[in-house]
């Protein structure tokens, strides 16, 4: 069976050249990916430009979201047949359990719906018709919100689906936009835009999703020097030589590497609680096996609670075996596997000249619990590997993950009311810019604040009429004597 990956309205079928991508051991099932010349990704580039002003910008605020609304319906509906494509190929595609897409699928889904799009704009937009026309300002004068042209997305396969965050960020603010696939999952976004194409044609003729692949420095000159804006996602190296190839002009937002922890005050570790806690945390620890920048990868335990770290360390090693028959992982590849076994027997040395350190995982080292007072890291090899390192304040956590502060993200907490906001406020200043609650860590609430930044306003520019224009204007009106 074949399924065709992309968007690319602008050209005829027969123009399009399409590589396979064979999936599974028996390659029955084969995935097809566009791949464009250089003149066709220019086409591209320049219909999405035309089509974004004659036609997207035509469009008010309120018609995209209830466009996008609808889309996103027609994705959540488990019998449409773009619902059911993106079921039965996702797994396929990722390597991950069918059921842990399906269900991370609804749940990511429902952060695109109408009343979550419209906090996504009054989030960055005190009065979100200002991406529609002039609005007065406070002291005087009136702005308007610009969208650009052209947003050219470079995007990572990581997690399924999440290339649409940053597309509807662009189609919220009226920008073409042109995106690139992962060939770790280049199939979702492709999917979105036929959705969408069936709610809306004519919106769907202003985006593009296409693929080259990584590094062909030619065809990301091509796509950067077409775009108004480059939202790139990736390892931090890949980025830093993007960006270098970029023209002076092109605004680069990057998203780069990042690390996520959680930390558990001694309150928290109550009989009737913990075990909840524990399942809460194996739960952030197994979805998408923490390949989310968002994803934990080490978690802080305050000594002299009713359960001690090393028990509860244990605890959470019990929830993940538990997990592991119900949401099985995926199958890792050679180097992953070698990088996974090392980290191990990192730790069982370690174990054998420190009473206080533990390493609990299976025969089949399907997952991992590492326990220690101390550790050398916050990060670990991913694929449900986790660190669990007692403190007693929590001026030692900050201390220890302040040099690391350019790449911190999301803190899990599980904490006292009175504790929360002292906590949250030591970690904002160590360079934290996102807290959950443990077991939330993974998913992310419509309009956040991604890596501490907007996720419109960033994609704007502001015109201002200034109050003096206003008056100014008055002594030309016909009414004037």
């Amino acid at each position: 069976m074949e399924i065709k990956a992309g968007h690319i309205p602008f050209l005829p079928e027969e123009e399009i050249h399409y590589e396979e991508f064979p999936l599974g051991a028996d390659e029955e099932d084969v995935l097809l990916v566009p791949v464009l010349t250089e003149g066709q990704l220019e086409l591209v580039a320049r219909e999405v430009r035309k089509n974004a002003q004659s036609i997207l910008k035509q469009y008010s605020v309120m018609e995209i979201v209830d466009v996008i609304d609808r889309t996103i319906q027609l994705l959540l509906d488990r019998t449409s047949s773009y619902r059911q494509a993106a079921e039965s190929w996702l797994p396929k595609i990722t390597g991950y359990n069918d059921k842990m897409v399906r269900l991370s699928l609804t749940s990511y889904l429902k952060a695109f719906r109408k009343k979550e799009l419209l906090k996504f704009l009054t989030e960055d937009f005190s009065n979100w018709s200002v991406l529609d026309d002039f609005q007065p300002r406070a002291k005087g004068g009136f702005s308007k919100a610009v969208s650009p042209n052209v947003i050219t997305h470079i995007w990572a396969g990581n997690v399924p689906g999440i290339p649409i965050w940053s597309l509807i960020a662009g189609l919220l603010v009226k920008a073409g936009n042109i995106g690139k696939v992962s060939s770790a999952e280049p199939l979702f976004a492709g999917l979105f835009a036929r959705a969408l194409a069936e709610i809306d044609g004519e919106m769907a003729k202003c985006f593009a999703i296409v693929w080259w692949r990584g590094g062909d420095e030619a065809k990301e000159k091509v796509i950067g020097e077409e775009a108004d804006i480059v939202v790139g996602y990736g390892n931090n190296s890949s980025l830093e030589s993007l960006r270098r190839r970029l023209p002076i002009r092109t605004r680069f937002i990057a998203y780069g590497h990042k690390v996520s922890f959680g930390v558990i005050s001694r309150q928290s570790l109550q009989a009737d609680k913990v075990k909840r806690l524990a399942a809460d945390l194996a739960y952030d620890v197994m979805r998408f096996d923490q390949n989310g920048c968002y994803s934990p990868q080490t978690f802080f335990i305050q000594a002299g609670g009713k359960t001690s770290p090393q028990d509860f360390a244990e605890m959470v090693a019990g929830e993940l075996r538990q997990l592991e028959n119900r949401y099985p992982r995926r199958e890792l590849s050679i180097e992953e596997s070698s990088t996974l076994s090392q980290w191990k027997q990192s730790e069982e040395i370690m174990g054998l000249s420190h009473d206080d350190h533990v390493l609990y995982t299976d025969s089949q080292g399907k997952w991992a619990v590492s326990y220690g007072q101390k550790h050398r890291a916050l990060n670990t090899p991913l694929n449900r590997s986790v660190n669990i390192a007692s403190f007693d304040h929590i001026e030692e956590v900050i201390d220890r993950v302040t040099p690391l502060r350019d790449y911190l993200q999301t803190v899990g907490l599980a904490c006292t009311p009175e504790e929360l906001f002292v906590w949250a406020s030591l970690l904002a200043e160590a360079g934290v810019t996102r807290i959950s609650s443990v077991g939330s860590m993974t998913y992310l609430e419509a309009g956040w604040h991604h890596d501490g930044r907007f996720n419109l306003l960033d994609l704007v520019n502001f015109v201002d009429i200034d109050l003096s224009a206003e008056d100014y204007s008055e002594q030309f009106a016909s009414y004037i004597d």
